[in-house]
């Protein structure tokens, strides 16, 4: 009886864990177009960057927040954060393997002028919340004191038409106390 609820149990569990295809095509069908900056009072749960000069002014506005473009005939996704801002970066997500894809990645062009390279975390992820870690094997800003976005958390409600979006910074190997967090609307 142990064995088999024991079967059972890892079953639930491999299935619940998103698999990086999987989430690669889920992104390409809810992610796509534009998103705008909630309104200041749905900044909720953030450390206040949403606050900043060059952020302020788009809240709740019909300017782009983030948008995300399908690319390359759909092997990369583009997002685009912030456009026209002086906090403007872009992050791209992509397979290690188009037809495969074992590994789904990332690397973010940061304002702080740095690239650090993700990899989707499988266990922590979901269809409401992708989680992608910083890929200390393939970026050495990872493993660095440079302050830099440490891990990327995307996560939808609302029938796919609400994006919190968590940019998690690191500096000096820990876990910094400010971070880029904002919530998006998707303009119809």
């Amino acid at each position: 009886m142990q064995k088999i609820l024991g079967v059972a149990l890892v079953s639930v569990v491999a299935f619940a864990q998103m698999q990086p295809k999987e989430a690669f095509d889920y992104m390409k069908k809810v992610f796509p177009g534009v998103w705008t900056l909630s309104p200041a009072s749905k900044q909720i749960g953030t450390t206040g960057a949403h606050n900043h000069p060059a952020v302020k002014r788009m809240l709740g506005t019909d300017k782009t927040g983030v948008e995300y473009i399908v690319i390359g005939r759909g092997s990369a996704i583009k997002e685009e954060l912030l456009p026209n801002t002086v906090r403007w970066m872009v992050t791209m997500y992509h397979c290690d393997d188009f037809h495969q894809c074992k590994e789904l990645r990332a690397t973010h062009y940061c304002a702080k002028q740095n690239q650090p390279s993700f990899i989707f975390n499988t266990k922590e992820s979901t269809k409401q919340k992708l989680v992608f870690d910083c890929d200390e094997e393939r970026s050495e800003v990872c493993d660095s004191d440079e302050s830099h976005v440490h891990r990327i958390i995307l996560e939808l409600s609302n029938n796919n038409k609400h994006l919190k979006s968590s940019y998690i910074v690191y500096k000096d190997g820990e876990q910094a106390q400010k971070h880029s967090i904002y919530h998006f609307d998707k303009k119809e």
